[in-house]
């Protein structure tokens, strides 16, 4: 049961700073989910758990996106996301053009 209350809180933690960082109050979350608003605030309290389709409609609803991602992925995905220093970023990160001259001039 730690695991899923830990899964719980991160996923209402994102929830919550997604609804913040879109200026949107639990009310006005919950309406465009179409879910009331204590089930919104026992969602992102973490204190509830909640349908697929429950959360679908709530990512959407703050412009985010829910995927499922295979369990031997999650690693791998998390270092890209979280990486440790910036030494430790994948080698196929975008670097950003330089305006030095030793490219060719057309």
């Amino acid at each position: 049961m730690k695991v899923e209350a830990e899964a719980l809180g991160a996923i209402g933690d994102h929830f919550r700073r997604a609804r913040l960082a879109a200026r949107l109050t639990q009310e006005q979350v919950a309406d465009l989910a179409g879910i009331s608003r204590p089930r919104y605030r026992d969602i992102e309290t973490g204190a509830a758990a909640a349908r697929t389709t429950t959360l679908i409609n709530i990512a959407r609803a703050l412009g985010l996106e829910m995927m499922l991602v295979p369990q031997a992925m999650v690693p791998a995905i998390e270092a890209l996301l979280h990486p440790e220093t910036e030494d430790d970023r994948p080698a196929f990160s975008p670097q950003p053009e330089s305006d030095d001259d030793s490219r060719p001039h057309r």
